[in-house]
């Protein structure tokens, strides 16, 4: 795919990036697949699956209390406990806003934890990345913001979430639809958004304007993006998911890069 030689002309050291379509199969790559990168906020999507997992294990129901009084697991991954971004205090009513929390992740980590018996890391490893193969990934603290990947790994993990084996596909399906429909709230770094509208630990794109998707983007699209300057987005109406990691912090070169890189990727998938 022509599209993947764009990461060449971002300001950035390192870049590598890859397309998986619907059936799990790569269609393109471009970069040092094997290399590892600090994943940022892309790691709440590998905690947010192992969060899942341990749901249908039955070691954690969606409903239960997690996090501070009156808040749920479910509350928790859609960021809507009313934690604080980073820090652990209470700015609003569960379900009542939509508040991007660090602290609201690490809060269900240590539930998973303390429900399943194991470290938070090893529960992720046997649940989610031994199972795919992510023999690259590793969560080194906070379950919000510190793992780190490579692209074959982050591959590998983008084939799950269109043709999940780990999960049923109707869990996956919940998670990727909008959970508290209607909240308004920020999203980093491209303020506020009415709707701000998120599933269970996975952003959509909805209608948000500006994000950092692409302008052809679907309102189905999913996925995170992390502040070293990564991203994983799933578009199931195009029935294809990309994955692009660098070396460098977000910023205003990521927000000028990415939309056009999306749309061209999407266009090459729509030929």
């Amino acid at each position: 795919m022509d599209s993947l030689r764009m990461i060449e002309t971002w300001p950035v050291a390192t870049a590598a990036a890859a397309v998986v379509r619907a059936d799990g199969t790569v269609a393109a790559t471009h970069g040092p697949a094997s290399q590892r990168f600090e994943l940022a906020s892309v790691t709440k999507l590998l905690s947010a699956y192992a969060v899942l997992v341990a749901l249908e294990e039955g070691a954690v129901e969606l409903d239960e209390p997690a996090g501070p009084e009156g808040s749920t697991v479910r509350h928790l991954l859609a960021h809507t406990s009313g934690l604080a971004f980073d820090e652990d205090r209470v700015m609003a009513g569960p379900g009542t806003r939509r508040i991007y929390s660090n602290a609201g992740f690490e809060a269900l980590a240590d539930h998973v934890a303390k429900a399943t018996d194991i470290p938070f890391p090893q529960y992720l490893r046997e649940a989610v990345l031994s199972p795919l193969g992510m023999t690259a990934t590793e969560l080194e603290g906070s379950a919000a913001k510190d793992a780190v990947s490579s692209c074959a790994d982050l591959a590998r993990f983008a084939a799950e979430l269109q043709s999940p084996v780990l999960l049923d596909t109707s869990t996956v399906r919940e998670a990727t639809s909008v959970v508290f429909p209607g909240l308004s709230g920020v999203l980093p770094g491209y303020g506020h958004q009415k709707p701000n509208d998120w599933g269970l630990g996975f952003e959509i794109r909805g209608g948000k304007s500006p994000h950092w998707t692409g302008e052809t983007s679907s309102p189905r699209t999913f996925g995170h993006f992390g502040q070293s300057g990564t991203f994983l987005w799933v578009d199931p109406e195009v029935g294809a998911a990309c994955v692009a990691l660098t070396d460098r912090a977000f910023g205003p070169w990521a927000i000028e890069a990415w939309t056009p890189f999306t749309d061209a990727v999407l266009a090459e998938l729509r030929g």
